[in-house]
């Protein structure tokens, strides 16, 4: 899709942001990635254990340089975006439902595309079993796991590891892929123009732009693939993998350490009438 292609260049445009995102952004000094951040052989992968471990907690290594490096790779999601010719022709309206439903995965497969690498650490927090053990030394009941049916959980939420884990798988297999710019450019294009979202007006556009991102994709795999019939079916795999992925999970791993409670809609309304 030539609109989505043409947006591949655009994103090294330096212009003048006012959004929350760019003013921390701008307080940092630029600096190749470090250590911390770059992908490392073999790490990624799904391991084997007991799945009690999937559901402990965990945290950012270096929360404030992972942090800010997906913030960086936010603004120039949303920049992106915003230079997609065919996008600019939708009503605001229909622009910020498919932002907001789309944000997450977008700026995965951005991570995934500036190779920002993931370090973690278990979280200090005790585990169910001990919290119950402490609790009945004490003759108390056992607090709750989480927030009652109803009740909203004001608390930071620590991600699993679980959640860790597929946020992880998802990069990996993208790294193993070596997916190129434009053919990175095809997949945002299909996972922004998403027809099936409830409250749209402009479905059967949105539909069709879908349609050309997947076709242009198929075509690019084809013409420079011609050796790897199956690879146009391993990029939909990935873009498969993004469904597991929750997007309250990414705000609070990469946005709460540096902004605290974030409302994400409001920050993508104000990105996204920012001239980024």
């Amino acid at each position: 899709m030539a609109c989505v292609e043409r947006c591949c260049r655009c994103c090294a445009d330096s212009r003048r942001h006012s959004s929350i995102l760019y003013n921390i952004l701008r307080s940092e000094e630029r600096a190749a990635p470090p250590p911390e951040l770059r992908p490392r052989r073999g790490q990624g992968q799904a391991s084997r254990s007991c799945p009690c471990g999937s559901r402990r907690r965990v945290a950012l290594r270096s929360p404030q340089v992972a942090c800010k490096a997906a913030s960086a790779v936010l603004v120039k999601t949303l920049r992106f975006v915003q230079n997609v010719p065919c996008f600019q022709e939708l009503p605001l309206e229909e622009q910020l439902l498919l932002v907001r439903s789309c944000w997450a995965p977008l700026l995965l497969l951005g991570l995934a595309q500036d190779r920002v690498h993931l370090e973690t650490v278990e979280s200090a927090e005790p585990s169910m079993l001990q919290r119950i053990l402490t609790t009945r030394r004490q003759g108390e009941q056992p607090p709750p796991r989480g927030p009652a049916p109803g009740r909203p959980h004001h608390g930071p939420h620590l991600p699993s590891t679980g959640e860790i884990q597929a946020i992880k798988g998802f990069l990996a297999k993208c790294w193993s892929l070596d997916i190129s710019t434009k053919e990175y450019a095809y997949l945002k294009g299909t996972v922004l123009f998403n027809p099936d979202l409830p409250g749209l007006q402009c479905t059967q556009y949105i539909e069709g732009l879908q349609r050309e991102a997947q076709q242009a994709l198929n075509e690019h795999v084809r013409l420079i693939h011609r050796g790897d019939e199956a690879r146009f079916d391993k990029l939909n795999v990935v873009l498969s993998l993004l469904g597991s992925i929750n997007a309250n999970v990414i705000a609070e791993l990469f946005f709460r350490p540096i902004i605290g409670a974030v409302n994400m809609d409001d920050m993508l309304l104000e990105m996204l009438c920012a001239k980024l």
